[in-house]
């Protein structure tokens, strides 16, 4: 089932390639964890479609513990309102496994969003390109509140990029032990560095980290699964015309030595893939 998955992927990309015989072009993202300070223009609109694939461990009720693959899926609209200010409307999915438990979720639960992202000059107009993004989400479990400061800076056919991310959770569910809501906060800052070696290819490092820190009840003593974990890994974006396709495999640099047990998110290696597509 899983190499039907990634079969399907790849065989989507190759289509929407051999099908965009336009002379427009996309917005492509180059580094699939850190957002560029580029946005599409008023009136243009692109669709994206996200998979993060992250071998994990849980426990199958024939067999006992074992690996199995976690996935989530998120599709996005991207909109241009006006002159760098672009709207955003997601619908994220992550299939349930019925024969395993101790699956851990993966951060795009199943549920939507909404987004928008102002830059606020014109690329290259201030020393460092600067812009924000604001995001709501809504799922079975959760409201989530995430915000973004956007920079980049170009040297030419180099662009580095920096993501100060940030984000609340509010829980739908009573803690049993204290009888409160569940509150987290999640810093997940983000660090790039794309290439362009030619129009149609693009080389690049990416890397991000991630850690939760509850607030509400009391934090609980620091373990593996809150984190902060960091993540690096090179990235390919190959564009053509209206369509892009970048895909990155990182490696978790923290805790190299840990052993990952069932429920745990931060897998060894953890790999995205993203097709854009302008309307």
């Amino acid at each position: 089932m899983n190499m039907k998955m990634v079969f399907i992927i790849v065989c989507t990309a190759a289509a929407l390639l051999a099908f965009s015989v336009s002379t427009a072009h996309a917005n492509p993202r180059a580094l699939p964890f850190t957002y560029t300070t580029d946005t599409l223009a008023p009136g243009q609109a692109e669709v994206e479609q996200t998979v993060d694939l992250v071998p994990l461990r849980a426990v199958d009720s024939e067999v006992g513990p074992t690996n199995y693959l976690a996935m989530s899926f998120q599709t996005e609209l991207e909109i241009g309102l006006c002159d760098r200010l672009e709207l955003a409307l997601y619908f994220t999915f992550a299939p349930t496994y019925q024969t395993l438990t101790g699956t851990a979720d993966l951060p795009n639960a199943t549920g939507i969003k909404q987004r928008i992202r102002y830059i606020f000059a014109d690329p290259g107009e201030w020393p460092v390109d600067v812009g924000v993004y604001g995001e709501l989400g809504e799922n079975d479990h959760e409201l989530e509140f995430e915000g973004k400061l956007l920079l980049q800076h170009r040297f030419n056919k180099l662009r580095v990029a920096a993501n100060l991310w940030a984000e609340y959770e509010v829980g739908f569910a009573k803690d049993p032990d204290s009888n409160t809501y569940q509150r987290n906060v999640l810093l997940n800052p983000t660090l790039g560095a794309t290439y362009e070696l030619t129009p149609l290819l693009s080389l690049g490092v990416d890397s991000w980290l991630r850690g939760e820190y509850p607030t509400n009840p009391s934090p609980p003593t620091r373990v593996f699964g809150l984190g902060p974990e960091y993540y690096i890994g090179p990235a390919v974006m190959m564009s053509f015309n209206k369509v892009w396709w970048t895909v990155a495999a990182y490696v978790r640099v923290t805790d190299t030595g840990h052993e990952l047990v069932p429920d745990e998110v931060y897998g060894k290696v953890w790999f995205r893939t993203m097709i854009g597509y302008n309307l």
